[in-house]
């Protein structure tokens, strides 16, 4: 496609069309960036046998489609000199009243478990229909209960209801714990980062390092297995060598180093349940067990998760990153025991399964997040039996 130059009459300065600059002005009158995207696609079709077209005559070809396509309202805000997005008032309950946020909403829609295009495709037309009803200002109930009716229409009831539970957990304060676990290698503390940001959870905290003050007070010499790694834990067992099954050896020294490091986690929990405060625990730790210390006499919501990682060669190439990226953490020691990190997995996936603890694979991170959350509000759906009204009063 040939260039297309675009001439200013005021300032009598030409310069390319780019369709990144047009989408980029879409998306500020209020389009999603897939539309807007779209838009700016079938405006540069109509120009292919242009070779130079004024500023006025885009901005009448582009309002042209605008209108044909998302009505009057969107067209009027991308012909206004600045084409500014309307500003629409939420009024919170108890709270100061704040500007529409397309973040917020689609982040609350992640949360339920759809994706990053889902959510911003839903947020475009959620602000658009307000703005074409011309709202100004709406409570944040009424604006929950036409996000769950839109949500209901278009995408079906499963996911209307997912919706409805999370927006209930978040308008109570019931401490949402969430215990990862995985070996080495599988992105425990990643994922836990990722999902702290998403949940605006602010207390978390990795059992390795719980390991590391509890070596600080027990010295090497008094109990060894503290002070080795959860795959060869089984070294430091009395009369390891007796043991003919290498398998049930590797599992006899991770759990006894689990047992061990249990009391600080169980503590950590603790904390969290008697201050009522949500909390991400993660670590090659996290064995199924740890729930039996959890006392059931508190409200709080706990969801484990073990990961994995399907491919032996995808674990050896993120040891390998490490190694370029953070030489301090050992990759080099952890491709020498290979084989003993991935038959640990193989371990703590078994017990995961027997625990009908979920086992999510973490090869796609975005997807490893949004199975997750699934199972956070599966986990929140158990006891929930509100209607829509109810939660949106």
């Amino acid at each position: 496609m040939s260039k297309i130059l675009i001439t200013d009459a005021v300032e009598g300065k030409s310069a390319p069309f780019l369709r990144g600059i047009l989408t980029r002005s879409l998306q500020v009158a209020g389009l999603s960036f897939e539309e807007a995207y779209e838009l700016a696609s079938v405006v540069r079709e109509e120009l292919i046998d242009t070779e130079e077209i004024t500023s006025a005559e885009l901005r009448k070809i582009t309002a042209r489609h605008l209108e044909q396509t998302f009505g009057t309202t969107i067209t009027q805000r991308y012909q206004s000199p600045n084409h500014a997005p309307a500003t629409i008032m939420v009024e919170r309950t108890g709270l100061h009243t704040l500007p529409f946020s397309r973040g917020e909403l689609r982040q609350s829609l992640e949360s339920c478990g759809l994706s990053t295009e889902q959510s911003m495709a839903i947020v475009a037309r959620i602000y658009d229909h307000l703005v074409r009803k011309g709202v100004e200002r709406i409570s944040s109930n009424k604006l929950g209960l036409l996000i769950y009716r839109y949500l209901r229409r278009e995408l079906g009831p499963d996911i209307a209801q997912r919706y409805l539970v999370w927006v209930d957990y978040r308008h109570g304060n019931r401490p949402l714990i969430i215990l990862i676990g995985g070996t080495a290698g599988c992105g425990k503390s990643t994922m836990a980062t990722e999902l702290a940001n998403q949940l605006d959870i602010v207390r978390t905290q990795s059992t390795d390092m719980l390991r590391e003050v509890m070596r600080m007070m027990m010295p090497n010499r008094l109990l060894p297995i503290l002070h080795t790694s959860s795959f060869d834990a089984w070294k430091t067992l009395p009369a390891h060598a007796e043991t003919v099954d290498p398998e049930t050896l590797l599992a006899d020294g991770y759990r006894t180093q689990v047992e061990l490091i249990s009391v600080a986690s169980e503590a950590v929990i603790q904390r969290a349940l008697k201050e009522r405060v949500s909390l991400i625990l993660e670590g090659v730790h996290m064995h199924p067990s740890l729930l039996s210390s959890i006392p059931r006499n508190n409200d709080a919501i706990v969801v484990p998760i073990m990961l994995s990682i399907t491919e032996p060669e995808n674990l050896r190439r993120r040891f390998k990153g490490r190694g370029s990226q953070a030489p301090n953490r050992r990759a080099e020691r952890y491709l020498k025991n290979f084989d003993a990190i991935w038959q640990l997995q193989s371990f703590l996936i078994s017990e995961a399964k027997h625990a009908d603890i979920p086992v999510i694979t973490n090869d796609d991170r975005p997807e490893a997040v949004r199975l997750i959350m699934n199972s956070i509000i599966d986990a929140l759906a158990q006891d929930f039996s509100a209607s829509p009204e109810e939660v949106f009063v």
